[in-house]
């Protein structure tokens, strides 16, 4: 595995929009420690994949792109948010592609998770817990370099479903639904431990 200088790699002739991200994503996954020996083999493709340079954060980059998904926790750390999966028909955590413009890794999964729960108030620990590498529809074949992150929710936050979800649901972290894409259940565990460093704000 090499890991790329920072910011090093060919230049988004069409759009520079993505080197802040970039930047920030090649900082956050050489400095992290891994919490599996799969996430670490991941993370290790994911900083193979980023000699390609900014355009690796695109869905535009055919051989692979960096996304950001988040499993998000209630505020008593009782249950858990997912989403039934339009196209998947699965329940997967939420999350979804970088946009030109996004400045962290952070941010893109806590934009997703805000967008796609439609809870306002939601906050996150910035370290990853997870990351993944699975194949994907996404321009007519290619790879999603998935950074998970836990999220936690407000009290009393009221989920409603998005356009790009058929259902939201919040289960409790043993009995997860089916069927549940691959990786989701990995989360738990990493996600309880940052659940317990973060010490949310018990709901009322």
């Amino acid at each position: 595995m090499s890991t790329p200088p920072l910011l090093e790699g060919p230049a988004l002739h069409h759009d520079d929009g993505w080197t802040a991200l970039y930047a920030d994503t090649l900082a956050v996954l050489t400095a992290w420690e891994p919490t599996s020996p799969d996430a670490a083999t991941a993370r290790d493709r994911t900083l193979d994949l980023l000699a390609a340079g900014p355009i690796a954060m695109s869905r535009a980059h055919r051989a692979g792109h960096v996304t950001a998904s988040a499993l998000v926790f209630d505020a008593t750390g009782a249950e858990v948010l997912l989403c039934l999966h339009g196209k998947m028909s699965m329940w997967v955590q939420l999350g979804g592609h970088c946009e030109p413009g996004d400045r962290t890794l952070a941010g893109v999964a806590l934009r997703e998770a805000t967008e796609e729960s439609g809870i306002t108030g939601l906050w996150m620990d910035p370290v990853p817990i997870d990351v993944d590498v699975h194949s994907v529809a996404c321009q007519g074949g290619s790879l999603h370099y998935d950074v998970r992150f836990a999220i936690f929710a407000p009290p009393a936050a009221v989920a409603q479903v998005s356009a790009e979800s058929e259902d939201l649901g919040w289960f409790p972290p043993d009995q997860l639904p089916r069927p549940l894409a691959n990786g989701t259940a990995r989360l738990v565990a990493p996600g309880r431990a940052a659940f317990r460093r973060a010490c949310p704000r018990p709901a009322p």
